[in-house]
């Protein structure tokens, strides 16, 4: 309880401090992330790219690379589905600073469901193959979340590539099911998170149903490049807007940590939610934490009046990402649509996860 009393008067505060409608009514305790989450500064900025996405992984030297989503204008909407690219850096430490290596995957320009802007990066090592997945679309003038999204599949054996593209095209999950509970969904499948689970491959994906509600769903397969195939129904119960889903497994559950853009779930506008679950297939609302705070609840020397808006309505992370060491999330990767030091660009901020065991 006395996690809920204190989050409680950190969204209080922060309707004084932002000046936007926050919702105090605390729905959920703070999770094992949350408790002892520590803000260790910028992961990557670049003055020439807007940064949207920060995947990471460790190779087997310790090394730790991000696999970014960036593009070249100051804009998010509608650049994220225009021009977007994923980059390669890398640091000899999880805290930075990370340093630009290579472009991993760029849009064909062509006639293809990728034509246009990678996007959503998810980065998994699978035996000895590094698993890169994100996803593209065939035009962006569609409206900013276009149906045409789909997600694809490259692999290498080096986090320097080269990437293959699985199949013929690399395409490897779509709504276009008749069968489905998101056929042919307005913002088609979005946000992959890959997950091994018992010899089986766990691809979660954002989309809607075909009510228009937003969910996560789950597609399987027996073999890292598929088929997949679209469970019968979503596996979360969430009671509004939620996205930008990581997945790992620890301490013998599943959890994916969501945003939560409306504070919905959590009570908490911009915040995040962690849904656990035994078996992958079902997480409930009544099971979920907080999985972490706006972005200045971490950063001590937030200034409002300094604070530069690029994108949407608070100082929130985007795209959270965690780092997995020794079986256990030790760190957090996530970008901000505010830039928190007055600067013009977006940047990737990452934090420690301080566990209490």
């Amino acid at each position: 309880m006395k996690y809920v009393i204190k989050l409680f008067a950190i969204t209080t505060l922060l309707v004084v401090d932002f000046g936007y409608a926050q919702d105090t009514s605390l729905q959920m305790p703070l999770s094992f992330i949350a408790q002892n989450l520590e803000y260790k500064g910028v992961a990557v900025q670049d003055e020439n790219y807007t940064i949207w996405g920060c995947a990471p992984i460790q190779d087997e030297d310790g090394k730790t690379h991000l696999f970014v989503a960036r593009w070249r204008e100051k804009n998010v909407n509608p650049a994220w589905r225009k021009s977007s690219e994923i980059a390669h850096y890398i640091s000899d430490s999880p805290e930075g600073p990370f340093v630009f290596s290579d472009v991993a995957i760029k849009g064909t320009g062509k006639d293809t469901w990728d034509k246009y802007a990678p996007h959503n990066p998810e980065i998994k090592k699978v035996g000895k193959n590094f698993v890169l997945l994100y996803i593209a679309n065939t035009n962006y003038h569609q409206p900013p979340h276009p149906g045409n999204q789909r997600i694809g599949m490259a692999i290498a054996k080096s986090p320097f590539g080269p990437w293959e593209k699985v199949g013929k095209d690399g395409m490897v999950l779509n709504a276009e099911n008749p069968q489905k509970w998101n056929y042919k969904s307005n913002m088609g499948v979005a946000n992959p998170a890959l997950l091994e689970v018992n010899g089986k491959y766990y691809l979660y994906f954002k989309t809607k149903t075909t009510d228009g509600i937003l969910k996560y769903g789950l597609a399987t397969a027996t073999k890292l490049k598929g088929p997949y195939t679209i469970q019968e129904k979503p596996v979360t119960s969430n009671k509004g807007t939620l996205e930008d889903g990581t997945v790992f497994a620890y301490q013998d559950h599943i959890y994916l940590l969501t945003t939560d853009n409306h504070g919905q779930n959590t009570g908490i506008v911009g915040g995040g939610t962690l849904w656990k679950s035994k078996d992958g297939h079902t997480f409930n609302w009544e099971d979920a934490t907080v999985g972490y705070d706006l972005l200045p609840t971490y950063y001590k020397d937030y200034e409002p009046k300094k604070a530069v808006k690029i994108y949407g309505a608070a100082p929130k992370l985007e795209r959270p990402k965690i780092l997995m060491i020794n079986n256990k999330p030790a760190y957090l990767y996530g970008p901000s649509g505010w830039n928190i030091f007055g600067g013009d660009r977006t940047v990737g901020h990452v934090f420690k996860i301080n566990l209490k065991e």
